[in-house]
């Protein structure tokens, strides 16, 4: 029949016919092994008691004497094969796997992860043995990274997910962590080797390696910091450079040309400056400090771009200063000094102006709250008063205040403005912070440290259980970006979700909707809920204050020619340039390109005129 319905062209219909019949049939074939599963899974409920109190004293086929260890065995073999090359049966290891599995979590733990675990730890002892007897330190770096990605594949295709970050931790452990000291420091090939020879590669798969085990970034980072100091004492003991000061300078000039080659080194200086003077000065003696912060001026002497670093220096201190976490004023205050003998005092003059800003803010928050005895109950406020100019420049964000906190704004506001006459005052709210009392679930008690954004959302379920994105955002008036990040810090971020989101994902959209996180709780009663921010610069961060070191820059060399040229009075461009030069290096190397536009918009001022018979001669004029 099926021969003479195609031969009679009836090809289509017997086709359609079969892939119809045989789809309902396969439909309801599905249809009863979820029926079967659903029963099952009944059974199972139903039958619970029987489950935990008979049937784990009865004997179960995979538990039987005679299949247990044969059963494992087959299947630890069979890995041991697939790692030494051979191709296995992958269904067949992942139909097995998920019999575990389906039995319980813990059948398959005792089962088969264990001795999987212990196995595994056995194999790659032996192989990673090898390998470090027969291999340098950058071929065995190779050989270390590739069953990294061969058991990560292997879980993904016949072991439960929970698995990777096991036998991850095991190849961790065995290849990398228990040979770290070995591999930096082999010989002819470890990290000095590498550092001599320019083997990037090798050092960036060393990193990427390293930084997966606990000290090993640590014991990388030392073993560079003994060979820098090693070729530095070198350098500088050598008797036959000591002989030629000549040559003996160019060593200097040499470090720093090098160190100004990154343009992020004035960046990271700060941050270490950062760093120590938040908590890595704690505790420290005066006289530990003194030294370190000496070591920092050191650096700080090579820097070409002094006024540069002065941006950086300036944006960290004032965040320390503003969130309190400075370990010392006396150290704070140290630097300063130090950074004002080395470049003097218009340097500093603006970084002492923000110490005083935090002194005088003090006193009148105090005199504030003196004139009104009636505050004393209820919501506090603390205000700093950062007077432009000697701040790092914030933009003005605006945004709704909760009306308790609005009133006390509006009281200080008509106080400071009554005893100083000719200010201004404009709240810099996106810079604050605040302290909120809140209670989760019944009884959940926590004191919440969140940003004033923050601050603002959460105030706005004291009134609503559900608000939508669009809720929140037109009753703030938060921008959308500090608005998004704001969310996704109370949201999204694991053991500070204060919020719920729904639906649940990473990132904020505005069709999201909020309530309050019910079942949130912490160990700790007061709880940080921080917005995440990029220590480090990002590109448009980086390029905003190079944009404003330009512009700073301009007056700058502006009353720097004017002063040569009031004294000189009459300089040809060369001479000019080089003056300039000379002039400003204290702060940072002037371009001579800026240096002749300058130049060029004096003329224009009046300030500056050309010769008449020499282009490349200038005058000054009275």
């Amino acid at each position: 029949n099926a021969y003479n319905m195609v031969l009679h062209k009836f090809g289509e219909k017997l086709y359609t016919g079969l892939v119809t019949t045989m789809t309902f049939h396969l439909k309801e074939i599905c249809k009863k092994w979820d029926d079967h599963n659903k029963a099952l899974q009944m059974i199972r409920d139903i039958l619970m008691y029987m489950d935990r109190t008979y049937v784990s004293n009865s004997d179960n086929v995979v538990h039987s004497s005679k299949i247990q260890t044969r059963l494992l065995n087959t299947l630890l073999d069979l890995v041991h094969k697939e790692r030494t090359g051979e191709v296995i049966d992958r269904v067949l290891m992942r139909n097995v796997i998920k019999m575990f599995m389906d039995l319980g979590e813990s059948v398959y733990q005792e089962d088969f992860e264990k001795p999987f675990l212990g196995a595994s730890a056995d194999f790659y002892k032996v192989e990673s043995q090898g390998f470090i007897e027969s291999c340098d330190c950058g071929d065995y770096l190779k050989k270390a990274e590739k069953p990294l990605t061969e058991e990560v594949e292997r879980v993904a295709h016949y072991l439960d997910a929970k698995s990777e970050a096991k036998i991850t931790s095991v190849v961790e452990r065995e290849m990398i962590a228990n040979h770290v000291q070995r591999l930096v420091h082999m010989e002819n090939s470890g990290l000095v080797n590498m550092l001599l020879n320019d083997k990037y590669e090798d050092m960036g798969r060393m990193y990427s390696l390293f930084r997966r085990v606990s000290n090993g970034l640590v014991t990388v980072r030392d073993v560079m910091t003994l060979h820098l100091r090693e070729m530095g004492k070198q350098l500088v003991t050598d008797p036959e450079k000591s002989k030629d000061p000549v040559e003996f300078n160019a060593l200097n000039s040499s470090f720093e040309y090098f160190l100004n080659l990154n343009t992020r080194s004035l960046e990271f200086i700060s941050l270490f400056v950062d760093d120590n003077l938040r908590k890595g000065l704690k505790g420290v003696g005066e006289e530990d400090v003194d030294l370190i912060l000496d070591k920092v001026m050191m650096l700080f002497r090579y820097l070409q771009e002094k006024d540069v670093f002065e941006k950086y220096y300036k944006q960290h201190l004032a965040k320390r200063l503003l969130s309190g976490k400075t370990v010392s004023d006396d150290a704070e205050r140290n630097l300063i000094v130090k950074l004002k003998t080395e470049c003097g005092y218009q340097f500093t003059s603006k970084l002492e102006g923000m110490f005083t800003d935090m002194k005088t803010s003090h006193d009148t928050l105090l005199g504030f709250y003196y004139s009104h005895p009636e505050l004393s109950e209820g919501p506090t406020l603390v205000v700093q008063v950062l007077t432009t100019g000697s701040w790092p420049t914030q933009p003005t964000v605006h945004c709704n205040l909760p009306a308790e906190v609005y009133v006390l704004c509006e009281k200080f506001r008509s106080y400071y403005l009554g005893t100083h006459t000719g200010r201004r005052l404009s709240w810099q709210t996106n810079m604050g912070t605040a302290d909120i009392k809140a209670v989760f679930g019944k009884s959940q008690r926590h004191k919440l440290n969140v940003s004033t954004f923050q601050m603002c959302v959460l105030m706005l379920f004291n009134n609503s259980d559900r608000l939508s994105y669009k809720e929140i955002e037109h009753a703030t008036e938060i921008p959308a970006s500090d608005l998004k990040r704001c969310l996704q810090s109370m949201a999204c971020v694991k053991g500070k979700n204060v919020l719920r989101k729904e639906p649940m994902s990473k990132d904020i959209a505005e069709e999201d909707s909020f309530v309050v996180n019910d079942r949130f709780t912490s160990k700790f009663y007061k709880v940080k809920i921080g917005t995440v921010v990029a220590q480090k610069e990002t590109e448009p961060e980086k390029q905003e204050t190079r944009q404003r070191v330009e512009e700073d820059r301009k007056p700058q060399i502006e009353a720097a020619i004017v002063r040569i040229m009031k004294a000189r009075r009459l300089l040809d461009h060369n001479n000019i340039i080089a003056e300039v030069t000379k002039q400003l290096q204290s702060r940072f190397l002037a371009n001579p390109t800026e240096i002749k536009k300058r130049i060029e918009s004096l003329i224009e001022r009046d300030f500056l005129e050309r010769d008449s018979t020499d282009r490349k001669l200038y005058r000054y004029l009275a």
